[in-house]
């Protein structure tokens, strides 16, 4: 037995209820810790999985209060405040039927841990938390019916592509569409903070409120004053950046969503800022308590110039925003620094220093920090403003905590109390994914993408932030939203074809095409249906026709054999199709200024029993422990014929790793969420190169540099 206890303890941890008594486990617990035993063949014991799942659905139905029927059920969650009253859109005839269509899809959980992270992160539950309120469906209709808006016919699609887990809608909407006493259905939010003391105040309270609702804020420190910069005359009178993210530090561990989701914050600094070692040493192992930021998350925005001072060797020079806005009245953070640097080097008015460090010796300081942190993520500026289909609207300033958000930003100007405000717009993440195994076996990736899109455009239309006027601005003139996908790993593992191989890309190249295709497509037919563009259409690429040169003279149909087939009953657009999409776009406008977005799932990766987002697995059969618990996930679609296709992400060469980006980035109008995974043993020097080559290679950010330590335990290839 694992454990022993001698009294009854009920512990509930993040990934399952446990109940210990004497020392009794959970028998679903037991069948899962099973996994491990190596049957007579050598192979994981995958088959204890399955009885964990039966033996855990039971558990789950015990604790899961009964109805006499759906009409009692409704009235009691309605009555109760747990859900909204849906009775005023819908009839109970309707919703019965939404049950019907729900129940017919057959759908079962694939796997232990798709259940207990359903009912632990997302099934509804009684006040005191001791019985469930929703199963899967009941979970699925609700959030159908509250995103249907009263549109019966599009809570059937809504409930169809749910059920079948072709579409998934995020954590914040997937949790709390239809509940009275919910936050948001916004995953995160991106704001820009001005150079004053009123704008620092109201972005801090706008942070508060957007915490509370429960989503993630990441904030551009990039145009304050740095440490010493002069206020009102007064020499040596500012602080600079460190203690503006230590208020956030507190701001985010205080504010959080009724307890569920902890508050999670980040802080952006152009490279070029004159406060740039003291932001990037607060992540420092060995950094001064008084100046470390323990989780507080940072990025770099980093634009070309700096990779050409890297790749020249030369010195680096960094500036004081003040000083520039002073002698150009514009901010250093809005500039376009790969044409001005040399112009600021100049200018007597502006001040500047050279670090100590060169530009390449920065770079290796920042993949050091990198290694023993997991910071800075990168935002490449230029790359993402280079290929910006809005450029004639605005720029690209930031990301946001997960660095696939890549949306025009406008400074905001706030006055005293009694001066007016100048309300610009900001950023919101609206985001649902794909899953590929899924849609590519159900031959549906027209249906997903088109239905996925009127989900979010519900969440778009559904959301009012009156207390983050920013943010709100945007949201009703851009309607922007972020469809991503995940389960790549899983449907390339299934289909045996290695993570980084030529096969892959092929592949990628074409399903990303094709999600880029579908998502412009659904954008204008709900830019015709609703009669409404997002503001500013006319001055995109789009309304120019330049967007579409590139699909109109060349064609993403695959080649090879193996690829083909993979696509056999799924029609692909040809450069024809892409020809007459042009003309719909020309003649009806987008109604969203921003589409696709490839976020980094996590929960609702569990939950479809499904690869996280599009980045490589980790291990075969990832281990999470929580408190005494630990619990096994096989990944999807293992089995001793796919095992060597589940090569680990810290196993495969990260320059392919980048080219596989790469070659889906082309067709995403925003970012992809990109993990680095490294050995503890790697130099530096070789982090850095990564980042040289991601800049290359046309990335518009990395996320997280995730580092192992190079044990023979971390290796489950080696077991099999």
């Amino acid at each position: 037995m694992l454990f022993k206890f001698k009294a009854l303890y009920i512990v509930c941890f993040n990934i399952i209820h446990i109940t210990f008594k004497g020392n009794q486990i959970l028998k679903h617990i037991e069948l899962n810790n099973e996994i491990m035993q190596k049957t007579p063949d050598g192979f994981f014991d995958l088959k204890k999985d399955k009885l964990a799942l039966d033996e855990f659905l039971k558990y789950a139905y015990n604790k899961t209060k009964k109805f006499e029927n759906l009409l009692e059920r409704f009235r009691f969650l309605i009555d109760n405040k747990y859900y909204e009253d849906v009775f005023q859109n819908y009839s109970i005839a309707q919703i019965q039927q939404l049950y019907d269509i729900a129940v017919d899809v057959k759908f079962e959980f694939a796997s232990y841990m798709a259940a207990s992270k359903f009912y632990t992160n997302y099934a509804l539950k009684t006040n005191d938390g001791k019985e469930y309120l929703e199963t899967y469906i009941d979970r699925v209709v609700v959030v159908a019916l509250y995103l249907g808006q009263g549109s019966f016919a599009r809570a059937v699609d809504f409930v169809l592509q749910m059920m079948k887990q072709n579409y998934q809608p995020a954590t914040p909407t997937f949790l709390n569409a239809g509940r009275q006493r919910r936050g948001e259905m916004v995953s995160c939010y991106l704001l820009e903070v001005d150079d004053s003391l009123n704008s620092i105040s109201f972005n801090v309270s706008t942070s508060l409120y957007l915490s509370k609702m429960g989503g993630a804020v990441a904030l551009n420190l990039s145009k304050l004053r740095s440490r010493g910069d002069s206020i009102k005359g007064f020499a040596n009178a500012c602080s600079g950046v460190v203690p503006v993210m230590k208020l956030l530090e507190d701001t985010f561990a205080y504010a959080n969503q009724l307890g569920q989701r902890k508050g999670a914050g980040a802080a952006y600094l152009n490279i070029f800022h004159h406060d740039i070692i003291e932001f990037l040493d607060t992540k420092k192992i060995n950094a001064d308590e008084k100046s470390r930021i323990a989780t507080l998350a940072i990025g770099l925005i980093v634009p070309s110039k700096f990779y050409e001072l890297v790749k020249d060797n030369k010195p680096m020079f960094v500036f004081a925003p003040h000083s520039v806005y002073e002698a150009y009245n514009q901010h250093l953070d809005d500039m376009d620094i790969d044409i001005m640097y040399d112009e600021l080097l100049s200018n007597p008015n502006v001040k500047k220093t050279v670090l100590e460090l060169s530009a390449r010796d920065l770079l290796v300081k920042i993949a050091m920090i990198q290694l023993e942190s997991g910071y800075p993520y990168i935002m490449y500026k230029s790359n993402a403003n280079r290929v910006h289909a809005l450029k004639d609207l605005g720029q690209i300033k930031m990301s946001n905590l997960c660095t696939e958000i890549f949306q025009l930003q406008e400074t905001s100007q706030i006055g005293d109390y009694e001066d007016p405000d100048t309300i610009n717009r900001d950023v919101s993440c609206i985001l649902g994914s794909l899953n590929i195994a899924n849609v590519m076996q159900n031959k549906e990736i027209k249906q997903a993408v088109h239905i996925g899109m009127r989900a979010l455009t519900s969440v778009v239309q559904m959301t009012k932030l009156r207390n983050a006027p920013t943010i709100q601005k945007a949201n009703e003139e851009l309607h922007s939203v972020g469809l991503g996908a995940m389960n790549l790993h899983g449907y390339l593992a299934k289909n045996k074809i290695d993570y980084d191989s030529a096969e892959a890309l092929e592949f990628v190249d074409t399903f990303f095409m094709m999600l880029n295709y579908y998502s412009i497509q659904a954008s204008c037919e709900i830019a015709k249906d609703t009669n409404s563009k997002f503001l500013g259409f006319e001055k995109s690429e789009y309304a120019k026709g330049t967007y579409f040169e590139k699909y109109i003279n060349t064609s993403f149909i695959p080649r090879s054999t193996h690829v083909i087939k993979l696509f056999d009953g799924i029609h692909v657009p040809t450069t024809h199709d892409w020809t007459t999409l042009k003309e719909q776009v020309l003649e009806h406008g987008l109604y969203h200024a921003y589409r696709l977005a490839i976020a980094p799932t996590q929960s609702i990766s569990y939950v479809q029993n499904s690869t996280a987002s599009v980045m490589p697995v980790v291990d075969q059969i990832e281990i999470r422990t929580y408190a005494d618990s630990t619990t096994y996930y096989p990944m999807p679609f293992l089995g001793k014929d796919t095992a060597l296709y589940y090569k680990s992400a810290f196993n495969i060469d990260q320059y392919k790793l980048i080219d596989l980006i790469s070659t889906m980035q082309a067709h995403i109008d925003q970012g992809i969420s990109t993990t680095l995974f490294v050995k503890s043993d790697i130099s530096t020097k070789e982090i850095a190169k990564y980042s040289i080559y991601a800049h290359r290679k046309g990335l518009k950010s990395l996320y997280y540099t995730r580092t192992r330590h190079t044990t023979a335990e971390d290796c489950l290839m080696c077991s099999v």
